[in-house]
């Protein structure tokens, strides 16, 4: 069984899953070049929680958790198969390292999980399990919550975080603009910041990275990012991807590929 990488992917608005660009093109050509999973593992921020909890469902539905939108995504399905004994097994993970997790067997995948898995995987024949993302939690515990799963890559799961790396919904406008230079310098900054593998630096990036509170005026899509580059272990290599699709001015959508070698 192939160790897997780990996976940041930025999952940007509904309307990726009909306009791939860079960004859809990159993660197809990945999939590609990575090992096909045994099973896949995501985080994404549309399932925040009290507690951590696990997909259990051995058919979990396509969740359209939008409004808006063209009428043709509403007509896309991702009917990827469960794993329920890959969430028992990390939640025994979890419980080894003091985390509590339950299983949740009513709860399908979002769009943060099934819009870029779309683009991967697209017939859908790779088992997914989601795991919940509890608000109100330091960068750290994100970190450490990857750290406790990084054990399933050996088995052949993909671990994935889908959030986006700037993510200011204030500025949306719904067209097509030029990127917003604070957009460019906060993306540079976690360039840099991962390529010297300064993990204090990426955890503290609130106030040491360039208008981090304007790249995010919540923090919920870049914890997925947090909890990916932990997953791959200490030392991990971390490629950066689609650095160039910005998608309305202000959505980067930038992905990271950790310990891929």
């Amino acid at each position: 069984m192939s160790t897997m990488p780990t996976l940041f992917v930025s999952h940007g608005a509904p309307t990726f899953a009909l306009e791939p660009g860079e960004a859809g093109r990159e993660l197809a050509a990945l999939a590609q070049a990575i090992p096909t999973p045994r099973a896949i593992l995501i985080a994404s921020p549309h399932w925040m929680s009290p507690a951590v909890s696990l997909t259990t469902n051995t058919q979990p539905e396509t969740i359209h958790d939008f409004g808006g939108f063209p009428a043709p995504l509403f007509d896309l399905r991702y009917p990827a198969p469960g794993d329920p004994s890959l969430a028992a097994h990390a939640i025994g993970l979890l419980a080894a390292a003091g985390v509590d997790a339950h299983a949740d067997p009513r709860r399908g995948l979002d769009h943060g999980a099934w819009v870029p898995l779309l683009h991967m995987y697209p017939d859908a024949t790779v088992p997914v399990v989601q795991i919940s993302m509890p608000g109100r939690r330091p960068a750290s515990w994100f970190h450490a919550l990857g750290r406790a799963l990084s054990p399933l890559r050996a088995d052949g799961v993909l671990i994935v975080g889908s959030g986006s790396l700037t993510h200011n919904l204030y500025e949306f406008t719904g067209a097509a603009a030029g990127t917003t230079p604070y957009v460019s310098a906060f993306a540079r900054w976690i360039a840099d910041t991962l390529a010297a593998g300064d993990v204090d630096a990426l955890l503290d990036y609130r106030r040491r990275a360039p208008h981090a509170e304007r790249a995010h005026p919540t923090d919920e899509h870049l914890m997925p990012l947090m909890f990916a580059h932990a997953a791959a272990g200490a030392h991990a290599d971390a490629r950066r991807i689609a650095a160039a699709d910005v998608r309305y001015g202000m959505l980067a959508m930038d992905a990271y590929v950790f310990g891929a070698g």
